[in-house]
């Protein structure tokens, strides 16, 4: 029990070093209004929690799972990325060519051990969150409506919520400065906007 324990430490340990360098990778699916399954691709990054959705597909086919590698190397690198390891489930969904490609940019894949999703819990979290937060909440119409929705929660995710993980940071934008003065504090006057019709919401200050 100690030595479990003792890895499990320096597992975490280790994700926590090396977080900026981390990336990891899962298939979410769901089930639109036709009674079509559908999977969605997604990417997260373990030190900002900036979401990459790649795509939604009804047949993930090794073609379609190559390209989203692709497109997402290019993302990477226009970014200014520099993660060098992703994290990925043995699902197989992803053939050996998607590992090739990840590869030739210098990014190394790590497979997680067989029934331990532990080993991937960032990208699981996002997943439980993506189903609470959005599609247990709406209903899907076709592949476009969950095209557009998800857009709109990568959108909300990366830009507006906070994450409790990185210290109520968002992924694409930095904690506004504290509101000290009392004045300010008694007269704050706080706008919100709506997203997906109401499904998601965002608090501003007024300009």
């Amino acid at each position: 029990m100690i030595v479990v324990a003792v890895r499990w430490y320096l597992r975490f340990n280790f994700l926590r070093s090396q977080a900026d360098a981390l990336l990891a990778c899962d298939f979410l699916e769901t089930v639109i209004l036709s009674g079509a399954r559908m999977y969605v691709f997604a990417v997260i990054e373990h030190g900002s929690r900036r979401i990459r959705i790649l795509g939604a597909t009804a047949h993930p086919t090794a073609a379609w799972v190559v390209q989203a590698a692709k497109n997402l190397v290019m993302d990477l690198e226009d970014a200014g990325c520099g993660a060098r390891l992703l994290i990925r489930d043995r699902d197989g969904k992803f053939p050996e060519l998607f590992d090739a490609v990840l590869n030739d940019s210098r990014i190394e894949v790590v497979r997680s051990g067989v029934r331990v999703p532990r080993m991937n819990s960032i990208m699981e979290r996002w997943v439980q969150t993506c189903r609470q937060e959005l599609l247990d909440r709406t209903l899907i119409w076709n592949q476009r409506h969950l095209l557009h929705a998800l857009c709109e929660f990568e959108q909300f995710y990366n830009g507006h919520r906070p994450h409790q993980g990185i210290a109520n940071v968002r992924p694409l934008r930095s904690l506004p400065a504290p509101v000290a003065d009392p004045d300010k504090i008694a007269h704050l006057d706080i706008r919100r906007r709506d997203r997906l019709g109401g499904i998601l919401h965002e608090y501003q200050h007024a300009a």
